[in-house]
């Protein structure tokens, strides 16, 4: 009698069993690559941020220290043959450091700018009136904040 030759193939179990293993994988591999496109656009929303908080602190070290502070900050108020500093007091022409303090700013979608102007002078080793820290947080629409400071001093 002769003898049949050998059949090759896949059995049926072993199909399915090859379906449900790639199919476990593939969910795996798309996990991870959905977590990493969803994170993709958190740096450029940090990026904004420290845009927005950098071009307004560049605004605010631009201007001179006080309203007592003549053009060109010679000579410097409260000293010698100067007048007093007027301290920080906030005025609408943002012509000094110290209008800056209290300002608000919301007109980029999702981020909002915050300003607080202080007198640091110890911070620094000096009288208190001689130097004013300014302090710009931005709120991030997913409710992070950035904070940059920077002094200006009195010379």
């Amino acid at each position: 009698m002769p003898t049949r030759a050998r059949e090759r193939g896949i059995t049926l179990i072993e199909t399915l069993v090859f379906i449900v293993v790639v199919t476990v994988a593939l969910v795996a591999v798309l996990k991870v690559f959905n977590q990493s496109i969803s994170a993709s656009v958190d740096p450029l929303v940090r990026v904004r941020a420290l845009e927005l908080a950098q071009a307004q602190l560049d605004e605010i070290l631009a201007r001179k220290f006080d309203e007592n502070t003549p053009s060109g900050g010679v000579p410097a108020c409260d000293s010698a043959g100067a007048p007093a500093c007027a301290g920080i007091v906030a005025d609408s022409d943002y012509d000094d450091v110290g209008d800056f303090n209290g300002y608000s700013d919301s007109s980029y979608s999702g981020y909002t700018v915050n300003v607080i102007v202080s007198s640091a002078g110890a911070d620094l080793g000096l009288a208190a009136n001689l130097a004013r820290r300014i302090q710009v947080n931005v709120s991030m629409p997913d409710g992070d904040q950035l904070t940059l400071s920077a002094y200006k001093v009195n010379f």
